[in-house]
């Protein structure tokens, strides 16, 4: 997967009630399913399947909540394309099902931390990994986050997940790194990782940026959540001029359009 050429763009499909963008869009294997095909057509490159929502303050749901949610969404869109697939999961169990089911790509908010069967799990597959920054976790990571240098001790994170990996005989090779735009970050945090997208390049991983319709661009734009495309689509076609390997979107078709437009002024 991360060695295709050019930029791949993965399209957001949460089967989740409450996701703070598009929570209930997405509420069963069937809207799944069209949703998938919309982003297709509209040139995703893989899909992210989650049904845990991990909005700031959002409440943790339970294993087989998550199990019914993803699954039944998985082997339906699997059954109509052969698109690669993410579980976006933190639970070791929800990500085993869903490859069995025909996912190709654990997407993990908590780089391996949280559950310590991930980590087996990783070990006993060749999947691609990709793991992302937090500060904190999903119930308290917007409550004044605090770095002395963000761009620094993003790094310095992700230095100490690969050299766990490691000591796992976990392949680098498998890994792309997401810096976590949102997740235990305030504006400033945010706008300066997007500034320095490059220097994550020196971690030898592709980089996935996800800032897809996040509160920082409403701060920015004063745009409600439902009009944040635009400004997303244009993040995009930025971080694509440092580097960035993966840009996970809701909107397939603007960031596409966006990148379309940066490869032809490269």
């Amino acid at each position: 997967m991360s060695d295709a050429p050019g930029v791949r763009v993965m399209g957001i499909i949460n089967v989740t009630p409450d996701s703070f963008s598009d929570g209930g869009r997405c509420n069963s294997a069937e809207s799944s399913l069209t949703q998938a095909k919309l982003m297709i057509g509209e040139g995703a490159d893989i899909l992210d399947i989650g049904g845990e929502s991990t909005r700031p303050f959002a409440e943790p749901v339970e294993l087989f909540q998550e199990l019914d949610r993803v699954i039944p969404a998985i082997k339906a869109i699997r059954k109509e394309s052969t698109i690669p697939i993410s579980i976006d999961t933190s639970k070791a169990e929800v990500a085993r099902q869903a490859l069995a089911s025909g996912a190709d790509v654990i997407n993990d908010i908590t780089a391996l931390r949280k559950d310590p069967e991930m980590v087996r799990l990783a070990a006993d597959t060749d999947v691609p990994l990709i793991l992302m920054h937090m500060q904190g976790s999903p119930g308290d990571m917007q409550v004044e986050p605090h770095y002395e240098d963000v761009v620094a001790e993003i790094i310095d994170f992700f230095q100490e997940r690969l050299s766990f990996l490691d000591a796992h005989s976990i392949s680098r090779e498998r890994i792309i790194v997401d810096p976590g735009i949102g997740f235990g970050k305030s504006l400033q945090h945010n706008l300066t990782i997007l500034k320095n997208l490059d220097a994550f390049s020196v971690l030898g991983c592709p980089v996935l940026l996800g800032h897809s319709r996040k509160r920082f661009i409403g701060d920015v734009t004063g745009l409600p959540v439902e009009q944040r495309d635009l400004p997303t689509a244009v993040i995009s076609a930025l971080a694509a001029r440092q580097g960035v390997a993966y840009i996970r979107v809701h909107d397939v078709a603007s960031t596409r359009t966006a990148l379309t437009i940066e490869s032809a002024l490269s």
